[in-house]
């Protein structure tokens, strides 16, 4: 249990350091050597160190500000979500302090376990990355009450999507159209370790082949996760005398990308090669793409609202929250 009311001044002397280290150790991890972090954060921990908020503060319950960390420069869902985010505390003037994050699919080490947010926040919010055990074990003993979104942990409330009955679904329906031979498009993942977004809905795929006792599966995996990226490849993909009848991207972009490629090489769509993605937003409906819906800012109001309880009620039972997904077709597959 930690004391009521540590100062930093008691961590930097319990750590033997300087306040300003601390500072850093909690607000700029990477710019303080791996080992002083890792002792700064421990002794915060076995403190009970709070900073930023005061006592009154505390008993108060009022949210004031929030910090919501996501791989926002890596993928435009996570900018919709942050919309959700905006209208659910932008009418009450809650500070909503943004953190851009690596993708957990392009860097080596994708587990969360050390986090760059301020002290002086009463919530936080982490989407598209997974927490490391590490990472949980500091935020339950004295970070802020915290909202997982497209992630899940046992010891935090969660907002996800149905990543597996998606891949279930689009396949369902490309069987349906007579597709023989399917193959789905995705970003390179560097590391193990995790459950990402693309490997649960690859299991969607397999379990609907398996379903339909019928079909072929192919992976293609692109050399980075851009609309380029899936026209170049696309390029390649024309050239080959057997190629699959279909091909679902991982998200919108790689599909309009890939979609470009096959245009621009002469290729029926869907006559010869059927296109699917997913998500669902303008640049799918101005390309008429048969992809599948998801409630990106539903799932950052949802988030947020489970966070202003956990802040105001001071209740920490984890709740789940799963997003179904909606096949929409139109003309692509």
């Amino acid at each position: 249990m930690g004391q009521t009311g540590v100062t930093i001044y008691q961590v930097a002397e319990a750590a033997g350091v300087s306040i300003s280290t601390v500072s850093l150790a909690l607000n700029h991890p990477d710019r303080v050597k791996p080992a002083t972090r890792e002792r700064i954060i421990d002794v915060a921990g076995e403190l009970g160190y709070r900073p930023g908020a005061t006592a009154s503060e505390r008993a108060r319950k009022r949210v004031g500000r929030i910090a919501v960390l996501a791989p926002f420069s890596s993928y435009e869902s996570y900018r919709a979500r942050l919309i959700g985010i905006l209208d659910t505390f932008g009418p009450d003037d809650v500070e909503i302090v943004v953190y851009d994050a690596p993708s957990a699919a392009q860097t080596s080490t994708p587990l969360l376990e050390t986090l760059p947010v301020r002290g002086d926040v009463d919530g936080l919010l982490i989407m598209g990355v997974p927490l490391g055990e590490q990472g949980a074990d500091r935020l339950q003993r004295w970070g802020p009450p915290t909202v997982l979104v497209d992630s899940a942990h046992p010891g935090f409330s969660s907002v996800t999507f149905d990543d597996e009955q998606a891949g279930y679904e689009l396949t369902t329906h490309l069987l349906d159209r007579g597709h023989q031979r399917l193959a789905y498009l995705h970003e390179p993942q560097r590391a193990g370790g995790f459950v990402s977004a693309a490997m649960l809905r690859r299991e969607g795929i397999q379990r609907a082949l398996r379903t339909a006792g019928k079909g072929e599966f192919e992976e293609l995996v692109l050399s980075d996760n851009h609309f380029d990226a899936a026209r170049e490849f696309a390029a390649e993909f024309v050239t080959r005398a057997d190629h699959p009848s279909a091909v679902i991207a991982h998200h919108d972009v790689l599909a309009a990308g890939f979609l470009a490629g096959l245009r621009a090489g002469g290729v029926a769509v869907p006559g010869t090669v059927a296109v699917a993605g997913f998500d669902d937003g303008p640049l799918a409906q101005g390309l008429a793409l048969t992809t599948i819906r998801q409630q990106f800012a539903d799932s950052g109001r949802r988030a947020s609202e489970i966070l202003r309880a956990l802040i105001e009620t001071g209740r920490h039972a984890p709740t789940r929250t799963l997003l179904l997904p909606e096949l929409i077709i139109r003309e692509t597959a």
